[in-house]
């Protein structure tokens, strides 16, 4: 009968070793698995951030695009503010510059 005993004992801590084992992994790879997804989460919102500027900067490239197509107004603002351009007859004033 001790030899029966024995065998079962046996038997009874590699199943138990086997099963720590296997929860000690299973606890491990858990945590990573955590860790990852909150990773993986961080960077779809920075991505999401991306693409929410992304699509602000592509509405107002839309509107300057409109603005230049449809606006003589405002090709003219930008001829005389970023070109100095004036139309004829005008006089332009030229003052200089205040020391710092």
């Amino acid at each position: 009968m001790s030899g029966l005993w024995s065998r079962l004992s046996r038997t009874h801590v590699t199943l138990a070793g086997a099963g720590a084992l296997l929860i000690v992994l299973l606890v491990a790879w858990g945590v990573s698995g955590a860790l990852r997804m909150q990773a993986v989460r961080h960077e779809i919102e920075a991505a999401e951030h991306d693409i929410a500027t992304l699509r602000a900067r592509a509405a107002l490239l839309t509107q300057t695009i409109d603005r230049l197509r449809n606006d003589p107004a405002y090709i003219e603002k930008l001829a005389r503010e970023e070109h100095g351009l004036v139309r004829e007859g005008e006089t332009v004033l030229k003052f200089p510059s205040k020391p710092k």
